[in-house]
């Protein structure tokens, strides 16, 4: 009975801490990401309603 405990982790368990300064050197802003994925919804659908029928 006694064998079954519960282990509780460290305070820093799991915490990891990356660097704040890191840049990408490709930089997206977030309204062209939003654009493209518009543009990429509105290519499916227009390919799909283009399907024949048959």
């Amino acid at each position: 009975m006694a064998r079954d405990k519960i282990n509780i982790p460290s305070s820093q368990g799991g915490l990891v801490r990356y660097s704040e300064g890191y840049r990408s050197k490709i930089e997206i802003k977030p309204a062209y990401v939003v654009i493209l994925i518009a543009l990429v919804i509105i290519i499916e659908v227009f390919l799909h309603l283009s399907k024949p029928l048959g």
